[in-house]
Parts: C-alpha cells; structure tokens; sequence
C-alpha cells in the first residue's frame, strides 16, 4: 500500500520513479564529470577569495539538501535551518578546542547532537503544517540566536561554553592535517558534501522517500495507507538536521572563526527562497540554491556591486518560480534549453527542406 500510494504521489509531482537505461547512464557520466572538474580543476584554476566562496557553495548545498527533504518531499515549510546549522558550528568548535578526536569523528559527533537538537525543534510538526510551522520554527530560530548570542562561540577557553572573553590571542579552529590549505580544505569539504547527498539520495528513493511524498500529497490518505506519519516526520527532520549539523562542522573549518553574527534568524528566510528558486523537488535544486545563496554574493562583492540588490532579486526570483515553475531552476533551464534546441533544429532543418524541393 505504501508503494502505491507514493507512486500516486509520485505521479502527481511529474517526476518519474524510474528513468530510460540509457538516460541514466548519460546522467551518471554527466555527473561524474562535474565531480571530477570541481574536485580537480577547480581548485588549481581559481583563486583563494573564490575558494573559500566555494567553501561555503558546498556547505550550504549540503543545508539545502535537508531543505529540500523537509520542503520537498514531506511538505514541511521550515524556517530554523539557519540555527540548526550554528549549532553544528558550536558543537564542532567545542569539540575541536577540547578534545583531539580526529576531525571526521568530531563531524559525526556535531551530526548526531544536532540531529537530536533539530529533532526536538520539529516536534510542532507533529500538529502544524504550512504558515504556522514556518513560524514556530522562525521563532525557536531567532531565540537559538539569541543564546548563542549570549554565550558567544567556543574561542579555546575553559569549561562547558570555552569562551575567554578575556582572551587576547584567539585561536584558530582546526583543520584535518590533511586539508590545512584552503585549496585540500575545499577538496575535503566537497567530499563531506558528497556523502551528505548520498546520504539524502538514499532516503529519499528507499521506502522513507516513498513515505514522505505521500505524506506531502495527503496526509489522511498517507494514514490511510499504514504510513506511520509521526515517526516518518521526525525522521525527515532528523536527516536534515544530521546533514546540516555536518555542514556547520564543515563551515567551522572553512571559516576557523565563528560569531553569532553569521547566523541571523533572516538567513533561514533567503535560505528557504533561493530553495525555491533553485528546486525544492530535486538535489540538483539545492546545488542551484547554494551557488546562488553564496557563490553570486561573491561575484558581485568582486565586480563592485552592492550585494544587498540580491534580496530584491531573490523576492522576484521567488514570485517568477511560483508562477511559471514551481519545479524551480534546476528543473525550468534544462527544459528551456532542450526547447530552444528543438527550435533551432527546427529552424535550420526548414530551409534545407525547401531547398531539397524540385521548382
């Protein structure tokens, strides 16, 4: 009952389950090669403001992708990933400064602490949906921020907070030894971020994903069914708050100094919008999400441009996705490119027909 209930829901989306032998085989070549690109060329060809953006494109890829399960595939509008991830950052930062677990271990630690701490942050899920969740999140968000705010991120001092306000010499966050420069730091943080997305991948085309878009489709129909939507619902926000505490892990490596300034409640918002833009439905949407959230600021930051216009490009974005995509970019641009291509084609195949035509 639960395969036919998802495979309503999946006809419903319009995204196929199953995809032609051959499609798949030109994906997965496809997506070899950008892996290989990214992991090999990248970091040879760009330079080190670009690296450390790119640090941050993977981090928040690896945000959105949990965005995308809750968004998604479970229809469980969220607005507190922003928290969940500072406290990824806080709890791998503690860690780092106190113990000298090597740097994956400390990764899993931050995962599973802040799955728990995000469980608990969803547990009004479990009688809200649509306006009033995203509220309730927003507001355990902003009073996150607030405490951590308060007690300011570990800088190497002693006790639970490791906070010395009267340190003079605050020292760095840790690398893996095997990625101390920004160019291997990018390499490990791509490869974090390639787990993750296996990670959600897996769920999301196993029986928990077959689960969560009937959920999403109907909720009554999902219980109907023998979909325990309690238990299904907790888990999708323990995977996304596992995936999101890793990338904090990650951004504090990246970033080796924290400050609650870099997560404002807002954040969680954008975060949400460029979702959105980019795709709740698909992986490649949070991948489209994240070089827009991080990669564009910078690109704009370098060439002089304010990157404060991207609110309003992203307020537009967002309105130009509802109305004529809601698929989002990683689904409208390569049907939009397949079409023009079919045009083109089109338009040169006419005049040889004609000039093929006896006077």
């Amino acid at each position: 009952m639960l395969d036919t209930a998802a495979q309503t829901a999946g006809a419903r989306q319009g995204s196929p389950l199953r995809r032609p032998a051959g499609a798949t085989m030109v994906r997965g070549g496809v997506i070899i090669a950008l892996l290989l690109l990214t992991l090999l060329a990248l970091p040879e060809l760009l330079s080190l403001y670009y690296i450390d953006a790119m640090i941050q494109v993977a981090v928040y890829a690896v945000v959105a992708a949990g965005l995308v399960v809750l968004v998604g595939w479970v229809g469980l509008y969220s607005l507190g990933q922003a928290a969940v991830l500072a406290i990824g950052a806080w709890v791998t930062a503690r860690l780092l400064f106190a113990t000298a677990q090597p740097y994956p271990v400390v990764l899993l630690e931050a995962g599973l602490i802040t799955m728990a701490a995000g469980t608990l942050i969803g547990l009004p899920a479990l009688r809200m949906r649509g306006l009033y969740l995203a509220l309730i999140t927003l507001m355990l968000a902003g009073g996150i921020t607030v405490v951590l705010a308060t007690t300011n991120f570990p800088n190497g001092g002693h006790g639970f907070l490791g906070y010395n306000a009267a340190a003079v010499h605050i020292p760095a966050i840790r690398r893996p030894a095997i990625a101390a420069t920004d160019p291997a730091y990018f390499r490990y943080a791509v490869v974090v971020a390639i787990l993750m997305f296996l990670l959600v991948y897996v769920h999301i085309r196993t029986r928990p994903g077959r689960a969560w878009a009937a959920i999403r489709q109907s909720e009554p129909a999902a219980l109907a069914a023998g979909i325990n939507t309690t238990w299904y619902k907790l888990w999708a926000f323990a995977l996304a708050s596992f995936v999101t505490g890793v990338a904090g892990g990650v951004m504090a490596g990246g970033n080796q100094y924290l400050y609650s300034i870099n997560f404002a409640p807002q954040d969680s918002i954008t975060l949400l919008a460029v979702v959105l833009m980019g795709g709740a439905y698909s992986l490649w949407g949070a991948v489209v999400a994240a070089l827009l959230l991080q990669l564009l600021p910078a690109l704009l930051h370098n060439w002089g441009v304010s990157a404060d216009w991207l609110t309003i490009l992203f307020g537009l974005g967002v309105l130009q996705v509802l109305t004529t995509a809601p698929r989002g970019l990683a689904d409208q641009v390569p049907r939009d490119i397949a079409r023009l291509g079919r045009l083109l084609r089109r338009a040169v195949s006419r005049p040889a027909t004609r000039e093929s035509e006896p006077s």
